[in-house]
């Protein structure tokens, strides 16, 4: 199974919040909802081998942390992924890790404790930096997870702690959209049929 944890500083953390409609005011959703696309999507088909974990910390009640997993039984389209965020967000409750629809989770959870659950559940995690090792020429796991911010990254106090937990791969010497990264990391996964 191949995961992605990516991290936003300023995507909304309440249903209330998302349904003023406009995403780049909803602290960037916008980036959100493409990295979903890019995870998840494919020509006529959809990955059911993909988990994305999404970990907001903006406003009104940060963290949270998402859960999703395509299953058969998920009605899910690229038309209307931010409503699927904002059914999430609506129907989280306090204290518990709750599925909200099939395979869509939602809990309150920090993003160090999202990395530290992954890695004790034996996945091998690889934190997104140019300044990585080339994905081309890294050993990947077949339980891999890759992590990735927003727009403005990382926060850099958790950055650093994590370059020394687990391992830094790069997808190019430029800087590309956090969408963009993560069609990249499912190519080069897809050749390697992992």
């Amino acid at each position: 199974m191949r995961q992605f944890v990516y991290f936003s500083k300023t995507a909304v953390t309440s249903g209330n919040a998302l349904s003023e409609g406009n995403l780049m005011k909803a602290g960037r959703m916008d980036i959100a909802i493409h990295t979903i696309i890019a995870g998840f999507f494919l020509s006529h088909d959809l990955r059911k081998d993909t988990k994305m974990h999404l970990v907001f910390y903006g406003m009104p009640d940060p963290p949270k942390h998402i859960e999703i997993q395509v299953k058969p039984e998920l009605d899910i389209s690229k038309k209307d992924v931010a409503n699927l965020i904002r059914k999430i967000l609506y129907k989280y409750r306090e204290g518990e890790k709750r599925e909200v629809l099939p395979g869509c989770f939602v809990e309150k959870k920090s993003f160090l404790k999202v990395i530290e659950e992954l890695i004790d559940e034996g996945n091998e995690v690889y934190i997104l930096d140019k300044k990585g090792e080339d994905i081309r020429e890294a050993k990947i796991s077949k339980d891999c997870v890759f992590v990735l911010g927003d727009h403005e990254g990382l926060p850099p106090k958790e950055f650093k702690r994590l370059k020394k937990m687990v391992n830094s791969v790069s997808v190019g010497p430029k800087m590309y959209f956090a969408s963009q990264v993560v069609s990249v990391v499912n190519n080069e996964l897809d050749r390697r049929g992992i």
